[in-house]
């Protein structure tokens, strides 16, 4: 198989994969952002409930959190750092109550080495 075959193939498993169902993480949910000004990467930290269809709830109000909401959250803590690995020990070894499902760990692991690229490639970062 070819090198185009196989980049096709994994973008079709990766597609799939985004698109199942998860369960949220109780403790949570992060926002990863990449600042090219002070060249660090911005892992913000954002409480939520989880109501019984599996909705993130925001703490305060109750009411579901909406991904393209104008309300702005704050966020519960806010970590920087220069690379995923530097975030990463942060958030598993200095604040290990923020993560409880491994698959939640294993996302922010993936998208935090992708702005760690954007970092020092100069490139616009989304979070997936």
């Amino acid at each position: 198989m070819d090198s185009k075959n196989s980049f096709d193939e994994k973008t079709i498993i990766d597609n799939n994969l985004s698109n199942r169902y998860i369960d949220l993480d109780p403790n949570g949910y992060f926002i990863i952002k990449v600042d090219l000004e002070i060249n660090h990467i911005i892992l913000e930290h954002f409480l939520n409930n989880i109501n019984d269809d599996g909705y993130a709830l925001d703490p305060e109000t109750n009411e579901p959190i909406k991904c393209d909401s104008q309300n702005k959250r704050v966020s519960n803590e806010v970590f920087k750092g220069i690379s995923a690995k530097q975030l990463g020990i942060m958030i598993t070894e200095e604040r290990n109550d923020l993560i409880t499902r491994f698959d939640h760990a294993l996302y922010l692991g993936r998208e935090l080495q992708k702005a760690e690229e954007c970092l020092y490639k100069r490139l616009p970062y989304i979070q997936d």
